[in-house]
């Protein structure tokens, strides 16, 4: 008869609740997904204007990069396994909100709550593998895994998204997170073990409150400065949200137990890993958010087929994100980051060859090395982030990750999505179009399909053709930007993390040097 040792059943205790933390990553990243397939379908039924459109995309990212900090603070001092499975209990409640919304506004509210619950979902997740894994390698594996799992979640997502598009009406696609939600609920309640720090202190409203404002009214004022031109409200905005964190910041350093710990940012690894996932997910947002747009409205393929056709960016993160912290213990993690975000960089470049009639192969082959490259390089920074704390501040320190992630994102959209907005509304509608289906051609390319349907055929296809062009060569122009940012960043990155190893990894891929071990991070296309 075969008996476990108590040895075996904490290992077999540890890869369980990693399981669970997986439908925590599952839940949010199919969410993520499903919106740019789902937008089409937005625009046709609630007809958004361009400027709705885009807070129904960023809005969530506004309100969970302002709370990000505060909930992983949260998760600190009341235990990560409390805030995880409530903020289930809160994102699945939420979806059925969002996909009964009946007007663009609460549909964007909707948005913004889903939001506030996802703020307790991802810090709480890596900040309880850290407490899980104690040991370097176990911990480098099941990050890899964590990750591979977002980016499963980001293939699968589109994909029964599709389906669910070409079968129901899009506020179906919200509704795939409750059964998804349900178990997580379920079977953590069973498997997550609890995990906190012992002292924590006290969580401060008012530091909260400093955090969330300030950073909406920052990302607020870039995205209305970006959409609209700079004028008084804008720069009032943003004077008013960086003062509100600058006194975030001032608050932070006197307070005994702080809601962030502002001196690991001093740490120069730690800073530049921030920064590096920051502007790496700005690059590449633009990209993601009018991907679905650009495959079903430009190129005419159904959701389904849509979703398939961005299956490589995540079988290419799947991969990398698995071995991330192997290649980073054989070489550096400057060589790592700095070349995953030099390959995204010229993919996205390539992204300006890309056109209606473009075959998929390109297309795939840009996803493909997106996903690698993205892969790679958020593995590691991630790990940076995670190695750079003690494990009672876990949850602040996968905030400040999460947090970087999220802002690049709405930065993005805000920035590169303003691009292709302004760009695409310079299209001249042929003559003979009503001014008044002419306006909302101009909004946006889903309202330009749409109000094609109230035309003769001819002048439709004329429309629709002229609007698409216009849509494509915005497109070009952001991808562009994002290139350059991209590799901008990896030179950046290739200074900044100059010495910086994982542990038991190899610093600077010096021959000299005895190779030493890392951990990996989620790779987040």
């Amino acid at each position: 008869m075969t008996t476990t040792t108590p040895l075996a059943e904490r290992r077999l205790g540890r890869w369980l609740a990693l399981a669970v933390l997986v439908l925590a990553v599952l839940l949010v990243a199919v969410d993520a997904t499903v919106l740019g397939l789902a937008t089409p379908f937005i625009s046709e039924d609630l007809h958004p204007s361009g400027t709705q459109l885009l807070w129904i995309g960023d809005v969530y990212s506004f309100v969970i990069a302002g709370l990000l900090v505060s909930m992983g603070s949260l998760g600190d001092r009341i235990g990560r396994k409390k805030l995880l499975l409530l903020g289930a209990v809160a994102f699945g409640g939420v979806s059925v909100l969002t996909a009964y919304a009946h007007t663009p506004g609460v549909l964007i509210v909707a948005r913004a709550l889903l939001g506030v619950a996802g703020a307790t979902l991802m810090p709480s997740t890596l900040a309880l593998i850290r407490n899980i894994f104690h040991d370097p390698r176990e911990r480098s594996f099941a990050i890899g895994v964590w990750g591979a799992a977002s980016s499963a979640g980001m293939a699968v997502g589109p994909i029964v998204g599709g389906f669910l598009l070409e079968h129901f009406w899009w506020g179906s696609v919200f509704l795939i997170n409750l059964p998804v939600m349900a178990i997580l609920v379920v079977v953590g309640l069973k498997l997550l073990p609890e995990s906190k720090n012992p002292a924590p202190g006290p969580w401060d409203l008012p530091s909260v409150a400093l955090s969330l404002v300030g950073m909406i009214g920052v990302v607020y004022a870039v995205k209305e400065a970006a959409a609209h031109g700079f004028h008084a409200e804008a720069a009032v905005t943003g004077v008013l949200g960086i003062a509100l964190l600058v006194w975030f910041v001032r608050r932070q350093q006197t307070l005994r137990a702080p809601l962030l710990d502002m001196r690991l940012f001093r740490n120069r690894g730690f800073s530049a890993a921030v920064l590096a996932d920051l502007l790496t997910i700005l690059g590449l947002s633009g990209l993601v958010f009018f991907l679905s747009q650009f495959l079903q409205l430009v190129q005419d393929r159904p959701p389904f087929e849509a979703g398939l056709a961005e299956l490589p960016s995540a079988v290419g993160a799947v991969a990398a994100g698995l071995v991330a912290g192997v290649v980073a213990r054989r070489f550096s993690v400057r060589a790592v980051v700095s070349g995953g975000l030099a390959a995204i960089g010229v993919a996205l470049g390539a992204v300006a060859f890309v056109g209606q009639h473009t075959g998929y192969p390109l297309l795939g082959a840009v996803l493909l090395v997106v996903g690698v490259g993205a892969g790679f390089s958020f593995t590691v920074t991630a790990d940076v982030i995670l190695s750079a704390v003690p494990k009672e501040q876990a949850g602040a320190a996968s905030a400040v990750s999460e947090t970087a992630y999220e802002l690049g994102a709405a930065l993005g959209i805000a920035l590169l999505g303003s691009i292709v907005t302004g760009v695409y509304r310079d299209f001249s509608a042929p003559p003979g179009v009503p001014a008044p289906l002419a306006d909302a051609a101009h909004q946006s390319l889903g309202g330009a399909v749409e109000a094609a349907k109230d035309l003769p055929a001819p002048l439709a296809r004329t429309m629709v053709s002229a609007a698409q062009d216009s849509f494509v060569q915005g497109l070009h122009y952001a991808a562009v930007a994002g290139a350059v940012v991209l590799l901008a960043t990896a030179v950046a990155a290739w200074f900044l993390l100059k010495g910086q190893r994982l542990e038991g990894g190899a610093r600077e891929a010096d021959p000299k040097k005895v190779p030493a071990g890392g951990r990996g991070a989620p790779p987040r296309p």
